[in-house]
């Protein structure tokens, strides 16, 4: 079993299928920092010990020295985030001493559900929180709750299935999406997950068409709302899970189509809103689940938190339901842990195991900590933070001879959004003569630009490393298109304040020169380098 990023053996971690053995837990969590930020998720965060990266290109520990505008994909940890994550430790470690290390991490967990709750300004009698290692892990949360509200025939519609996490194929129809889960148990990746899979089945609905152009919103709308009639129409429920926002910052169906479908079909149609990019406003997140919706987030994404940290946030009014009627597939166990629920889910809960995920915990502890320091900047200041940051983003794209911002969905300047109503992630393709790029040429640019490909020049102190959103293929065919992407983060906002106005003020400067100096490199790596052998990437981003 992984926990925290220490394997232990099987015969040290369980005393029964529902509890782990506290001396060797305890063990675990004197591990160092970094590894336990690394354990407890999947493959993709294991440190390659050629480079000291992960597949995302971030370290688990702060690197100061890289330029990272790559929070539509992953950001290694901040120092304040860091120091967080150090602290949490310490202070788990006292109240182990106390009551236990089971009941000291199970207490720590349920704070934390709270302390989020206050953070994303979100009344604890509107919305409860389950934590998962991941956004896909939590995909199969929303899942189970669903079957358990609309029944085993159920078909999960995906909107925009092109520009979510590549593990919601398999999720969505209630199939391992990797070769192991969180906890380290071995699985068959693609095979139904014992008790949930089987009967589930999924429409993927992508957001480009095969030639790789966003199809226009009527359109989108139409294909959504079919899909859902022929599924109900079949004798199916079905598990709409929409986009807000996509890897490219779209979001789609229009609130006008899912009120439309809600209004026909409510009571046979649970929506789950995949919002685990986070770029949307706290008062939109609150009508979502005052509508019923549960909604998927992460603190690794516009928060800037270590790469996997999920969660399924959920109306609070579905606790009475769920928590009596639930009945739990057993191969859900692989992926659960019982402190991943609210503790006044009692009845679900005492049938889960008891497990500590360290890492999940602490990825948590500092998202929370990126997400708090956030929200303390000054609304006026969020605001003039994030437009400072696209307006140097278009300015440098639009002089230059081969980069190509791709269009964006315009949003009304709507209250629920807040800042987050405008732009915030910059997709752009690059063009090498007559030609745009594909996915494996992009590859090689994104890794060399990281400095993590063979043979890449990152030896000039005008070119430090870069950390960008990882490529995205447009449209179909062996040898796509492909965009890559500028995007802010929250730390941007929490990193550039300060109450003395000219201080701020330099600070925005120094990142529209950081966004000078990326895309000057990107250009130059763009003219003069022959492409490496891109290898594998995760298209998680």
């Amino acid at each position: 079993m992984l926990n925290g990023g220490v394997r232990l053996k099987p015969a040290e971690t369980t005393i029964s299928p529902a509890r782990s053995r506290p001396a060797p837990a305890m063990a675990g969590l004197f591990a160092p920092l970094e590894m336990l930020l690394s354990g407890g998720g999947d493959p993709r965060l294991t440190i390659n010990p050629a480079s000291g990266l992960n597949e995302y290109g971030c370290q688990p520990f702060p690197c100061p020295e890289t330029l990272s505008f790559s929070s539509s994909t992953a950001t290694s940890i901040s120092q304040r985030a860091w120091d967080r994550a150090q602290k949490s430790r310490e202070g788990l470690m006292q109240s182990a001493i106390a009551m236990g290390i089971e009941d000291a991490f199970d207490a720590r967990i349920e704070a934390m559900r709270d302390e989020l709750r206050f953070a994303l300004g979100l009344p604890r009698a509107l919305a409860d929180v389950v934590f998962s290692p991941s956004g896909t892990d939590s995909q199969l949360q929303a899942l189970f709750l669903a079957k358990t509200l609309l029944g085993n025939e159920l078909t999960t519609v995906v909107v925009a299935a092109d520009q979510t996490g590549s593990g919601t194929a398999h999720t969505s129809r209630g199939c391992h999406f990797s070769a192991a889960t969180a906890n380290g148990n071995r699985v068959q990746k693609g095979e139904p997950i014992e008790g949930l899979g089987g009967p589930a089945k999924s429409i993927a609905l992508p957001l480009f068409d095969a030639a790789g152009q966003v199809r226009p919103e009527a359109a989108s709308d139409a294909m959504v709302f079919d899909a859902v009639e022929r599924a109900i129409a079949g004798g199916s429920r079905v598990l709409l899970q929409v986009m807000d926002a996509s890897k490219f910052g779209w979001r789609a169906p229009s609130d006008q189509c899912l009120d439309a479908i809600m209004a026909r079909w409510g009571k046979q149609v649970q929506v789950v809103v995949d919002a685990c990019q986070m770029r949307l406003g706290r008062a939109r997140l609150k009508d979502y689940l005052a509508h019923g919706y549960m909604v998927l987030i992460t603190g690794s994404k516009f928060f800037t938190g270590p790469p996997f940290s999920g969660a399924l946030i959920l109306p609070a009014s579905l606790a009475r339901i769920l928590d009596s009627t639930a009945e739990l597939p057993c191969g859900l166990f692989e992926y659960v842990s019982r402190s991943d629920w609210p503790r006044s889910w009692s009845k679900l809960r005492e049938r889960f195991p008891v497990r500590m995920n360290f890492g999940q915990w602490l990825r948590w502890e500092a998202a929370i900590e990126e997400i708090a320091a956030y929200y303390r900047v000054p609304d006026a200041f969020r605001q003039l933070a994030l437009s400072s940051f696209g307006h140097a983003v278009e300015a440098r794209i639009a002089a230059s001879s081969s980069l190509e911002l791709l269009p964006w969905q315009e949003r009304t300047a709507e209250a629920d959004d807040e800042e987050l109503a405008q732009r915030t992630i910059f997709s752009f393709v690059i063009r090498r003569g007559d030609r745009i790029r594909t996915l494996d040429e992009c590859k090689g640019l994104y890794r060399a630009l990281a400095g993590t490909a063979a043979g890449s020049n990152r030896s000039s102190p005008n070119a430090p490393p870069c950390l960008i959103g990882q490529p995205v293929a447009l449209g179909n065919g062996s040898s796509p298109a492909a965009a890559l992407r500028i995007s802010a983060g929250a730390r941007l906002v929490s990193e550039s304040w300060s109450p003395d106005q000219s201080i701020a003020s330099r600070n925005l400067d120094r990142v529209a020169c950081d966004i000078g100096m990326a895309i000057a490199d990107l250009e130059r790596l763009n003219s003069e380098l022959n492409m490496p052998n891109s290898g594998e990437m995760s298209h998680a981003g």
